[in-house]
This record gives structure tokens, C-alpha cells and sequence, in this order.
């Protein structure tokens, strides 16, 4: 997924209010939309670097909008928007091994009445939905991790995916590692203990689960490779 226009860089002075952060430009300070509600942690130390997308549209208030952040020296892709597109990107350019040569793939779609999946995908043989997950949080130099807070939200996911494999769906969940440098994935069982439970029902039910990077850089986010998932 290539960004519209170059980003700006800058250093981070305090993210607020979930949606807003503002940021040292040269010598002036402005404020950025944050296109990531999650708790982003570890992230957020003041001083970090920080990429910004400028936006022309008049209709928008707020003129930048934060896309990365560099943290120890790794660049951290946090717009969760671009989850789902990167992936999109990747299964129409077979960058998935697991997911090459569907025919459709649809986008945003209901299982039920209260749960909708991020891609279904189709081939002859073959329906299968696709959850994603964005992962920005590592502890460690070498370990991506999810989730970063308490996420009941992420659990239904888990729980809904076993019954579209009683449906007969195959079922996947993709966690994007937007993380530079990453080499293995694990569940944070210590910042959810329920997610970390269901997950392992989940597995266990037949729930294929992914890891995979990205490359990152100021002009795009591209799938990259596949890491592995470690169990604890």
C-alpha cells in the first residue's frame, strides 16, 4: 500500500484524547489526527520520530494525520485503517503462501447478524473467512505481541471464527505485524488472559492462525514475511 504523498517527519510530543497528538515540526507544533484508538503501548515516549501524512481536503479539520512512529529504532506502522488494505493488497498480489489464487475476495463481510469478518475469500473448492489483526506492540527486540490492552471485541472474533467452522467456512486470523525487525509473534496472555484462552480454543477448533510483517518505509507498507507464532 504506497501512501498518496511523501511523509513528514517529526518528533512526538504527547498523543491525547485517543485521537489527537501533537507533534514538533521544525520549529512549529501542530496537532495530527491519530488514526489508531487502541492503547499504543509503549509507543507514545516523548521525542519519538514520527512520520505524518498532509492531507489537502478542506473538509478535513485537523491538516496531518500520524502513519508511523520509530521506536527503538524500528519504524511501527500504527494507522489501523491500512491494516485491512495492506492485506487486500496482499491477497491480490499472492503475497500470502497460505492464501495464493483465490478468485474473490471480498471485503467487510457479515457471518451474522452481529459479526461481519474483514475478507471472505473464494475459489471452486473453498470459502474462507479472514479476521485481521494490527499489531504494533514488542516488548522485546525481536517479539511482536497482541493484543495491547483488554479486548472483548477480539475474544467474539475468536469465538465467532469456531462457528463459521461449524458452517463450514475455513477460517483464518492474520496478525499484521507492523512492526520493523520482528522475527517471532505471541499472544500478551499477561495483558489478556481471556483472549489468550480463547485463542488457544480457537486453535485448537481449527482456526488457522497467522503472523506476517511488513516492510515499511515513507512511501509504503507491504506485506513482507511470515514469522513465527510462539505458545506460552
Amino acid at each position: 500500500m504506497k501512501f498518496t504523498k511523501s511523509l513528514i517527519k517529526g518528533k512526538l510530543i504527547k498523543r491525547y484524547k485517543r485521537f489527537f497528538v501533537d507533534v514538533k515540526l521544525n520549529k512549529e507544533t501542530v496537532t495530527a489526527h491519530c488514526p489508531n484508538t487502541g492503547s499504543m503501548k509503549g509507543l507514545l515516549d516523548k521525542n519519538n520520530v514520527v512520520y505524518l501524512l498532509n492531507n489537502d481536503d478542506p473538509k478535513r479539520k485537523l491538516k496531518y494525520g500520524l502513519e508511523i512512529i520509530k521506536v527503538q529504532k524500528n519504524l511501527v506502522g500504527v494507522n489501523t485503517h491500512f491494516a485491512n488494505k495492506i492485506v487486500n493488497h496482499g491477497l491480490e498480489n499472492n503475497l500470502i503462501k497460505e492464501l495464493k489464487n483465490y478468485d474473490k475476495i471480498k471485503a467487510e463481510v457479515f457471518f451474522n447478524k452481529e459479526t461481519r469478518f474483514d475478507f471472505l475469500i473464494e475459489n471452486k473448492k473453498q470459502k474462507s473467512f479472514i479476521e485481521v489483526k494490527n499489531v504494533t506492540l514488542f516488548r522485546d527486540e525481536k517479539t511482536a505481541e497482541f493484543p495491547d490492552a483488554v479486548t472483548s471485541r477480539g475474544s467474539k472474533h475468536l469465538l465467532t471464527l469456531i462457528d463459521a467452522i461449524k458452517k463450514g467456512y475455513k477460517t483464518y486470523l492474520i496478525f499484521l505485524v507492523q512492526i520493523q525487525n520482528m522475527e517471532y509473534f505471541k499472544i500478551a496472555k499477561d495483558i489478556d488472559s481471556k483472549y489468550y484462552v480463547n485463542y488457544l480454543k480457537a486453535k485448537k477448533a481449527g482456526v488457522n492462525f497467522l503472523a506476517y510483517t511488513c516492510k515499511i518505509s515513507s512511501k509504503e507498507i507491504l506485506i513482507d514475511k511470515k514469522i513465527k507464532i510462539i505458545d506460552e
